[in-house]
């Protein structure tokens, strides 16, 4: 079995093919899937990559959360199907309400784009399962609206449940890639759904996949691996 991942672009993506790549490095298949078309083409799984998808009018996500292709995607993913929003993607999984919370224009004001040092904190979803709990990491991060934010009730239960997937690590100097870029609550970098089919981050780990391009790490690569191991292994 060749596991075929769907990777969905919206008018404003940029990173569609960068995913498209990672997804073919790790060894599966990628399948273009448009935002226009309602059909996921019996895909495995879905990413949801970055970009500024139509222009991030409204507020980011906010249009691209009602394309016809959401609309299947909701509901497979409400079923089980394993999806990934990166950036713009994470955006637009808040607001289909598939991942709680929101994302918010940075605190200082001005688009970010730097090497990010991250902590695993859970290696237990369907798109972590090659990183170990703990792990620091680093992915590269490029957003304007990249602050996340919930009300406390909401940041309590996914602590209490474990569904911070990634945390900003605090300590060391920016220049390293260490603190939090962008204002998120609780150093919050990327969560995920209860069952743990869904995960959305900020940062970039198809842009660190190759040790000659990118950030020239393959800090990325395990969120590929994981979800191809994962499909295996459930075929």
């Amino acid at each position: 079995m060749t596991a075929r991942i769907g990777v969905v672009t919206f008018p404003g993506s940029l990173d569609d093919r960068d995913t498209q790549r990672a997804i073919r490095l790790a060894g599966a298949e990628p399948v273009a899937l448009w935002h226009k078309d309602k059909d996921l083409k019996q895909v495995d799984a879905v990413v949801l990559p970055g970009g500024f998808s139509y222009g991030d009018y409204l507020r980011a996500g906010a249009i691209s959360r009602f394309s016809p292709v959401m609309e299947t995607l909701i509901d497979q993913a409400k079923a089980g199907l394993p999806v990934l929003g990166i950036c713009n993607g994470f955006q637009v999984l808040t607001e289909a309400h598939l991942l709680p919370g929101a994302m918010l224009g940075n605190d200082h004001l001005h688009f970010i784009c730097r090497d990010q040092k991250l902590r695993v904190e859970n290696a237990g979803t369907a798109w972590t399962s090659d990183y170990e709990a703990g792990q620091e990491i680093h992915i590269p991060l490029k957003n304007m609206d990249g602050r996340y934010v919930a009300d406390e009730r909401t940041l309590d239960m996914l602590e209490a449940e474990g569904r911070v997937a990634f945390r900003y690590v605090a300590r060391g100097a920016a220049a390293d890639g260490y603190g939090n870029p962008n204002g998120s609550l609780r150093d919050i970098a990327g969560i995920t759904n209860e069952a743990g089919n869904v995960v959305g981050l900020m940062p970039h780990p198809e842009h660190a996949v190759e040790p000659l391009i990118g950030s020239g790490r393959t800090d990325g690569l395990p969120f590929f691996t994981s979800i191809l191991k994962k499909l295996v292994a459930a075929s």
